[in-house]
């Protein structure tokens, strides 16, 4: 689901609608785009580039649990309370992306039920697909061996 892009989940002429909310960023190599716990107040659909999403581990380095690339959702925190990073963000690569403040996109979703619908059902299975990615992940580095997903 999350690899069609969330253009591709949107009903045609919302997706005008939505670009009329964003800005156009950038984001160096090693750049940290959000942190773990840090308030989210926004979210991004990224154009070109990669972005590693990491996930705190007591007592060793962060690990990496996903890549985001073109087309692709960087950020859900923002549409469930308490609006929290539930993940850290770094470009991997340079990073060209449409960023969207998350309360002009939820006023905007407020008056359009058919876009806050399919924003809706797009976000929690990107949210399921990152939960799974994570926990596959997590297993793989520190889990009995063999207890993660085949490859």
């Amino acid at each position: 689901m999350t690899r069609a892009g969330v253009f591709a989940a949107l009903p045609e002429g919302h997706r005008d609608r939505l670009l009329a909310l964003a800005r156009d960023v950038t984001f160096p190599a090693g750049t940290r785009v959000f942190e773990e716990g840090g308030r989210a107040d926004r979210f991004w659909i990224v154009r070109t580039g990669t972005v590693a999403l990491d996930l705190h581990v007591p007592g060793r380095r962060a690990a990496v649990v996903e890549t985001v690339g073109a087309g692709e959702l960087l950020g859900w925190s923002w549409l469930c309370p308490p609006r929290q990073w539930h993940l850290g963000a770094e470009a991997i690569h340079p990073v060209r992306a449409w960023e969207f403040d998350a309360d002009a996109v939820l006023e905007l979703c407020a008056r359009d039920p058919v876009l806050d619908h399919a924003l809706l059902v797009y976000t929690a299975g990107v949210i399921g697909h990152r939960l799974r990615s994570a926990r596959t992940r997590l297993l793989d580095l520190y889990g009995p061996y063999g207890s993660g997903e085949p490859r």
